[in-house]
């Protein structure tokens, strides 16, 4: 297998460096094609999708991610065009200037070159990581998990295609076998692939850190909190919540944690209560606990133990810590986040600015709910992930995040002495 894995990067290398000389229009074009088609190809795509759906268990917090019908579709295809629309990121000038000595030296915007992306249940990924990746001029390599291996190929197939007719080589794109052994292949292909993004799972995303010989950016797992603060309005707080938990409770910006002032304890209920129409299960610590009992429905409420906290529950699961100020808030927050997504709910301005300030994550909120965090959201088109790193990259990762910069030095005859 490796050998036959490594003379494909191959072909994805040649095909790379020629994407340089692809006019944005072009690509742009290409993109707007791949839209216009998903809906004629979407029947081959929902049957592929079907058959990976018929091997996972439906109660399994992968099925939502796995699930494709044609509103999804639709939002890709849509998704798919604002990626067009959006400006080019390569060729930016980031700085021109002349040195003393006549040099003339600018620094521009250029692709990474060939991006991998290591992914579980989610075939949207194909579509996005494709749309991202051509637009920002990268050629890309997927390896995507084997429960979504039929909807994967599918997909790709179409990509291929719709390269093929713009006379654009199907080697821009490369999909892996499924199988774990390409995994490890890929995230030692040095040389081949520039950059691996892991989308998926804190164990894969360690898995990918741990194994790789490829530089690896961190993006997915999202640990999230909200801090109901003393002074937060109820009705916010139980749209805000209700939001976060239950819009997508498979994402990784679902909310998680519910952390709350002690002396809001007799509105925890109140909050928590559109929670029970969802059917979510909460995890009440000590203090919490007797507040619900009695109102909140008891098949839905169990004690917290250590493990309920730090925990990405991607499904209708909730935590709730109780604290006395700020300071426990964001001492738990520091001890338990990902660094993905957190927010606080709090009318007095002095609590919210230092929450702001203080907490140390990719996006952090104010008075809305943490199902924001979307590239489509922050109109970057679409995301390849969301980095929880700090370095190249932080946040909703989209075009500006897929291309580096290089130096471009023009003389005339100078010499350095």
């Amino acid at each position: 297998m490796k050998e036959a894995i490594y003379k494909q990067l191959e072909e994805v290398r040649e095909a790379s460096r020629k994407l340089c000389m692809l006019p944005d229009s072009d690509i742009n074009d290409i993109l707007t094609d791949l839209a216009d088609r998903i809906p004629g190809r979407a029947q081959a795509i929902l049957e592929a999708n079907r058959k990976d759906l018929d091997r996972m268990d439906p109660d399994n917090p992968k099925y939502d991610r796995l699930l494709l019908d044609d509103s999804r579709l639709e939002a890709i295809a849509n998704d798919i065009r604002n990626v067009a629309g959006l400006s080019s990121p390569v060729g930016r000038i980031l700085e021109n200037r002349a040195l003393p000595n006549g040099l003339l030296l600018k620094k521009t915007t250029v692709p990474l070159g060939i991006v991998g992306i290591i992914y579980e249940s989610r075939p949207n990924v194909t579509f996005d990581v494709f749309s991202l990746c051509l637009k920002s001029g990268n050629a890309t390599v997927l390896k995507g998990g084997s429960d979504a291996m039929y909807s994967n190929i599918a997909i790709v197939e179409l990509i291929h295609d719709v390269l093929r007719r713009h006379n654009v080589s199907p080697d821009t794109l490369y999909l892996l076998p499924a199988e774990r052994e390409a995994a490890e292949i890929m995230l030692n292909a040095v040389g081949y692939i520039d950059i691996i993004i892991p989308r998926g799972s804190q164990q894969l995303i360690d898995f990918a850190r741990k194994n790789s010989s490829v530089p690896v950016i961190e993006t997915g797992a999202g640990i999230v909190h909200t801090y109901f603060d003393k002074s937060g309005d109820i009705q916010m707080g139980r749209e805000i919540v209700f939001n976060a938990k239950t819009r997508r409770p498979s994402v990784c910006n679902a909310l998680d944690t519910l952390l709350i002032h002690r002396d809001r304890l007799d509105d925890l209920a109140s909050i928590v209560e559109p929670l029970a129409e969802k059917k979510v299960i909460i995890f009440a610590d000590e203090d919490a606990y007797p507040a619900l009992l009695g109102r909140y429905p008891s098949e839905l409420m169990k004690k917290a133990g250590p493990e309920n906290f730090g925990t990405e529950y991607l499904s209708l699961k909730l935590s709730v810590k109780t604290v006395s100020n700020l300071e426990e808030a964001l001492d738990h927050i520091a001890r338990y986040s990902s660094m993905h997504s957190e927010a606080i709910i709090a009318s007095d301005p002095a609590v919210k600015d230092e929450f702001l300030k203080r907490v140390d994550a990719a996006v952090v909120y104010a008075n809305t709910s943490t199902a924001f965090t979307d590239g489509a959201q922050f109109s970057l088109g679409a995301e390849i992930g969301i980095s929880t790193q700090k370095l190249h990259a932080r946040g909703p990762m989209a075009l500006q995040e897929l291309t580096s910069y290089k130096w471009i030095i023009e003389g005339e005859g100078q010499i350095r002495l």
